[in-house]
């Protein structure tokens, strides 16, 4: 069976064996014959499936090998015509097997083999088609110079050395692009220098293939770091001096590098150090110059310790210098929302009136960066506020005022309140640690003042004469120089504490009236009043006029006693002395009798104008120290109850040892 199973082969492997025409003289007669055989179905599957695994294994099995191995060690002849009957029966049935299955697949045998021919005549056709056109290109080659087919290579070469030439060009600009970075940088041209950059290095990226791009390429992104450092310190310049044109070149550098919020986040970090950096080294100056020395231990000093060693004849310049550094950062912030406020007003106007689908996308990115921006500096105002309140307040503290001047603490005074009003109209603050430090030096100062007031009152009420201040009779208090704030009108070079609160305007802002130029803090040399008050009569009278005509009147005294013109007689001899009365002590005399009979003229002491001056002291600084003024006002009241419990001793009590031995303990 095996041997028989080995003999017939597939179709396939049959055609393989056969040339196209020999294919078709496969004897089929046999295989007719077999399938012809009749047979039961059943019965012949049954046969098939009869026969043992191990015939269908593998080609290498030896079937001889194998059935002589299974003999029985006695042989019966009879067993053995039993199994090669047996044998043989299986023989035919697979016989008869694959002749029905080659007899079925003939048919898809015959189509396979018309295809195959099919494929050969297309083959032949094919190699009929190769061969003239080979034939052609032998006559076309002939038929072409050996001079054309030059020219046509010299033409390609030339295109070649045309594309090599500008390559070249272009590395060879490439190479010099760092010398006309380093010119931009010098004119401060930052959006050019970073798009020439950028450009150059989009060039290096086409040309990467030659062996010297790559040098340069290394070398446009160290320029281009170089680049965003100076940058940053052309960004850091802007804190203390704005200047529109140089912000609108540093905002356009990093808008092309993709960095407008990174940009942000630098600008506040170089405010806040510019705010300390300023408030230390103007402090550092008024230290040093007060030392007179060139030690350098109080630059190592922290800011806190350096306010400590100000001196008082320095207090106040430095204070006014550190308001107006101050100043110039803020206004220096102010500037800069007012740029992206006007900015973005603008590309708003172009977006506007632009409208094309494919920018939809970068605008989207160009709004959320406005938004971060404007959200960003909006959160700048309050935290540089904060900054610059606890740099003054540190300043403010770092001294003892009580014993200044009262002109110099009504100074500070003003300077803070200045500082304040700035305050509010930079961010809406109220000031809170500068009313709060400003409140603790005033509490010190004026217990301290009002002792001082009190012991000088006093002394005034001990060595009063009571005698008439000679006032003219148009005498107001307001003409007084403490009461100058009550009248006059705020300007830029009049201090907060002599302005009425109905003068502060509502419309235009510190920030809008020194936008362009000046500082609300420069010490005008005319700012201060003129402080020459004309309140008191000239000799007793209003004007000259007045005196020349009672002088007059008086200057007959023919009438008068020759006694009354002795300065004074002696009692036992009743001789006068040499020198005869004085016309001056006369007139005198009777300018006072001429001063009582004066009935519009307020009746005033020296005592009382003083008490008047100290009511408008007290009242100028509680216009300035709000928080303190029912303090202010307290200590007022103990100054007129003191005035007045003085005037009732004096006037009102009818012992006389106690208007002669009067005194008072503050």
């Amino acid at each position: 069976i095996k041997i028989l199973l080995k003999g017939l082969r597939s179709p396939q492997e049959s055609v393989n064996d056969l040339s196209p025409i020999e294919s078709f003289r496969i004897p089929t007669k046999e295989l007719r014959e077999l399938h012809e055989e009749p047979i039961d179905p059943q019965a012949q599957q049954e046969i098939i499936n009869s026969i043992e695994e191990v015939y269908f294994s593998n080609d290498s099995f030896d079937i001889v090998k194998y059935e002589l191995e299974r003999l029985p060690p006695v042989l019966s002849l009879q067993e053995l015509e039993e199994y090669r009957d047996k044998l043989k029966q299986q023989q035919a049935a697979v016989s008869k097997k694959v002749a029905d299955l080659i007899l079925e697949k003939q048919p898809a045998y015959v189509e396979e083999l018309e295809r195959v021919t099919s494929l050969q005549t297309g083959l032949q056709l094919a190699a009929v088609i190769c061969t003239d056109g080979r034939r052609h290109l032998n006559i076309a080659k002939e038929g072409f110079t050996q001079t054309s087919l030059g020219l046509l290579a010299n033409q390609r070469k030339r295109q070649l050395l045309i594309g090599l030439l500008k390559s070249l060009r272009t590395i060879k600009t490439l190479q010099r692009t760092d010398v006309r970075l380093s010119e931009m940088l010098e004119e401060e041209d930052y959006p050019g220098a970073i798009q020439l950059c950028l450009e150059c290095q989009k060039a290096a990226s086409t040309f990467k293939h030659y062996s010297c791009i790559s040098e340069l390429n290394s070398k446009l992104q160290d320029t281009l770091e170089q680049i965003e450092e100076q940058l940053d310190v052309a960004l850091s310049k802007i804190c203390k001096n704005f200047d529109i044109n140089h912000y609108t070149k540093v905002q356009q550098a990093y808008r092309l590098l993709g960095k407008t919020q990174t940009a942000m986040d630098q600008l506040h970090m170089h405010f806040t150090q510019a705010i300390h950096n300023t408030v230390f080294q103007v402090v550092l100056g008024y230290v040093e110059l007060c030392a007179g020395n060139t030690d350098t231990k109080f630059q190592k000093l922290q800011y806190k310790d350096l306010c400590t060693h100000i001196t008082s004849d320095s207090y106040i310049p430095c204070l006014a210098d550190l308001c107006k550094a101050l100043w110039e950062v803020m206004l220096s912030y102010y500037r800069t929302m007012q740029w992206h406020e006007n900015h973005d007003q603008d590309e708003a106007a172009v977006v506007s009136s632009v409208s094309d689908g494919n920018n939809v996308i970068g605008t989207e990115e160009n709004c959320f960066d406005r938004n971060y921006v404007k959200k960003k500096l909006e959160h700048g105002l309050s935290r540089i506020w904060q900054d610059v309140q606890l740099k003054v307040k540190t300043y403010l503290l770092g001294t003892d005022l009580s014993n200044f001047k009262y002109d110099d603490f009504i100074f500070v005074l003003d300077v803070i309140s200045r500082l304040m009003q700035v305050g509010e109209e930079f961010c809406g603050s109220k000031s809170e640690v500068l009313q709060e430090s400003i409140r603790k030096q005033s509490v010190n100062y004026f217990k301290t003042y009002h002792r001082t007031r009190l012991e000088e009152l006093r002394m005034f009420l001990e060595n009063e004469t009571w005698e008439l201040c000679p006032v003219k009779s148009s005498f107001n208090i307001l003409q007084l120089h403490e009461f100058k704030f009550m009248e006059q009108s705020r300007s830029p070079s009049v201090s907060p504490s002599k302005q009425p609160a109905s003068a502060i305007s509502a419309t235009v802002t510190l920030f809008e009236q020194y936008c362009n130029g000046g500082n609300p803090f420069e010490i005008q040399a005319d700012s201060k009043d003129d402080e020459t008050e004309d309140v008191l009569a000239s000799n007793g009278y209003e004007s000259d006029e007045q005196e020349k005509s009672a002088y007059q009147e008086y200057d007959s005294d023919s009438d008068v006693p020759e006694e009354l013109k002795r300065d004074y007689v002696d009692e036992q001899t009743g001789d006068a002395p040499i020198k005869s009365v004085s016309r001056e002590t006369l007139r005198s005399r009777k300018r006072s009798d001429y001063n009582l009979n004066k009935v519009n003229a307020p009746i005033l002491t020296n005592t009382t104008l003083n008490v008047i001056r100290l009511v408008g002291k007290y009242m100028q600084m509680m216009n300035i120290l709000k928080p303190i003024a029912f303090d202010v006002i307290h200590f007022m009241s103990q100054l007129f109850d003191y005035y007045l419990y003085a005037v009732y001793t004096f006037f009102g009590r009818n012992d006389t040892v106690g208007r002669t031995h009067f005194s008072f303990s503050s």
